[in-house]
């Protein structure tokens, strides 16, 4: 394996470790000694540090070889359609999330699912986790893997260590929420997300733009529409 590959599984597994760490063994102590804003500062440097030099390395990796073709039409379309419910995923993620840290859940185990929390509780993580897969499938090397691999084991495993947290910090809102909710996306209920889907819409090709212009590869739509 060449150093630059070796550099990202480095990297990755430093940012997806640390992330984790901090964010529920250690967290306790760590804001006892620096503070909630000096444990929010230290953590946002140690991830974008850790995340930078993964992102770096990544750049580095070789491409190749591929696993299959993954610009192929069935893989591109799969990959655009996965990362445009994640845009909705992740939209819908930033209103009303009890999963999101510091939220109040007093009184969670009267609240009925609706919207987003319907399809699954952890909305956000499912948004990363769809992210990773689409971009295994369009691109399967061993740096994608890696990269995206580390994306969506951080969001996988925060999402039950998140469960397992906020169960015991607040006991039966939390459980009932458990109960009342699925951690998978369930893909009956996506029709619940309703205007969600159409303010994903630009936001998903103003992203996929963005990776056309700074990545220098088509994602989405483009890879049709920068033809004409």
């Amino acid at each position: 394996m060449d150093t630059a590959t070796v550099m990202l599984a480095v990297g990755m597994s430093a940012f997806v470790g640390t992330h984790l760490l901090m964010s529920h063994p250690w967290r306790a102590s760590m804001v006892r000694l620096m503070g909630q804003g000096g444990f929010l500062g230290f953590y946002s440097i140690i991830s974008l540090v850790t995340f930078s030099a993964a992102v770096i390395a990544f750049g580095k990796a070789p491409s190749l070889p591929q696993l299959w073709d993954g610009q192929a039409l069935v893989p591109w379309i799969l990959a655009s359609l996965l990362t445009l419910v994640a845009s909705v995923l992740f939209l819908a993620s930033l209103v009303g999330n009890p999963a999101l840290a510091g939220t109040d859940v007093a009184g969670l185990s009267t609240r009925l699912p609706s919207g987003v929390f319907k399809v699954t509780r952890h909305p956000m993580m499912s948004a990363f986790t769809l992210w990773g897969v689409a971009h295994i499938i369009v691109a399967p090397s061993v740096r994608t893997m890696i990269l995206a691999g580390g994306v969506i084991a951080l969001a996988v495993i925060g999402s039950i260590g998140q469960d397992a947290k906020k169960a015991a910090l607040h006991g039966v809102d939390w459980k009932v929420w458990m109960r009342r909710t699925s951690f998978l996306p369930n893909p009956a209920a996506f029709g619940e997300l309703k205007l969600y889907w159409i303010a994903a819409i630009p936001v998903w090709m103003l992203l996929t733009w963005l990776h056309l212009k700074m990545a220098f590869i088509p994602a989405g739509l483009w890879i049709w529409l920068e033809q004409y």
